[in-house]
């Protein structure tokens, strides 16, 4: 199962995890895998703290980090927009909306000592000095969800001697990213969890496996388990990129009210929504991804003026979701199509166990079939 990038990266298996808990993520690194701690929204105080954690947790394993970096936003024509400017861009009928829809729902507002999260960055100057701080540590992996990375970004890593990756959708997207000088390119299928395009794992691996050749490709979205993982490298995968499966683990800081949703989802209770993000994002059907889906309602926003409207409701939503039963209604999260085999909370390291196990299982029924 070592594949050769593994080998390069200095994995025992080519096992990458994508994750927001930086628990989560040193955890996966020390079973032999990757973590890779999705740092968007991050301050760079933070972030920081963050990482030096990690670094210290792992003691020398690998480990890597993922940020947005959309080619399309609003206001990229001008390098990203500030917080006035999207506030001026944000129609009044959408604050009405998004108040009302509280309203209904019963969720409070905010203490007023609540501290408010930051914006989401998305323009490559805007977050210059967050790749320059995370290259300052012992980083194996940096990653681009939405976009290309830019020129700077690939020539600090070839200097620093860091694997630089990029999410792809489609053939399309894929080749763009190894015309900007990436390392590894993710193919995400729609099956996944997050930012996802429109088709399938099954089909969008085999066929950027042959568009980038030599460049190794990850395999992501729909993999959750050791048949899954046997089945992406099949498709020519050197790896799977995995994000959802980690969500119900005991060392997941999922909100307790969603990491509840999902272990009673099935792969049905999905839903591509532009309702947080701006962008399509797969996540758990909730009360208000249906009320951003309704023709009657206002259409979401573009990133980032989406998020900006979103922040604060957000906050209200989670704060409120433990005793409130319309912040339960409206409460979801990013997930992809597997939440419907995650059924029991785990820990990380015995995820890790049964995807190598069932790997072995699988390639050892594969290998009596042939036999025969």
């Amino acid at each position: 199962m070592r594949t050769k990038l593994a080998e390069e990266l200095g994995l025992e298996f080519p096992i990458f995890a994508f994750t927001h808990c930086r628990d989560v993520a040193a955890a996966v690194s020390k079973a032999g895998g990757m973590g890779i701690l999705g740092i968007a929204g991050h301050s760079t105080k933070n972030l920081a703290m963050e990482l030096e954690w990690i670094e210290k947790e792992v003691a020398g394993k690998p480990f890597g980090v993922d940020l947005l970096l959309p080619s399309k936003y609003e206001g990229s024509d001008r390098g990203g927009l500030d917080a006035k400017s999207m506030d001026e861009r944000i129609p009044e009928a959408h604050r009405k909306f998004v108040d009302d829809l509280l309203e209904k729902y019963g969720v409070p507002p905010l203490p007023e000592d609540a501290r408010k999260r930051p914006d989401l960055n998305v323009g490559y100057e805007q977050q210059r000095d967050v790749i320059e701080l995370v290259f300052n540590h012992p980083i194996s992996l940096i990653a681009s969800a939405l976009g290309p990375p830019p020129s700077w970004m690939t020539e600090q890593g070839r200097e620093r001697g860091v694997k630089v990756a990029a999410l792809a959708g489609t053939v399309e997207h894929a080749k763009r990213h190894v015309e900007a000088g990436v390392d590894i390119v993710v193919a995400q299928g729609y099956e996944a969890g997050g930012h996802t395009g429109e088709i399938s794992t099954m089909v969008l691996v085999p066929d950027v496996v042959d568009a980038v050749d030599p460049v190794p490709v990850l395999a992501a979205g729909g993999i959750g388990n050791g048949r899954q993982l046997t089945a992406a490298l099949a498709l020519g995968a050197q790896g799977v990129w995995t994000g959802s499966i980690w969500l119900t683990t005991e060392e997941a800081e999922t909100h307790p009210v969603v990491k509840e949703k999902f272990l009673k989802a099935s792969a049905r209770d999905t839903v591509r929504s532009r309702s947080w993000t701006g962008k399509p994002a797969r996540q758990l059907r909730s009360a208000w991804t249906e009320a951003w889906d309704d023709p009657n309602n206002p259409d979401p926003l573009p990133m980032p003026l989406q998020p900006r409207l979103a922040r604060e409701a957000g906050d209200r939503i989670s704060r409120s979701a433990h005793k409130s039963e319309g912040a339960r209604d409206l409460i979801n999260y990013y997930v992809g199509q597997i939440v419907g085999s995650m059924n029991h909370v785990k820990s990380v390291r015995s995820v890790v166990e049964e995807f190598v196990q069932e790997y072995a299982d699988t390639m050892e029924r594969l290998d009596d079939w042939a036999d025969d």
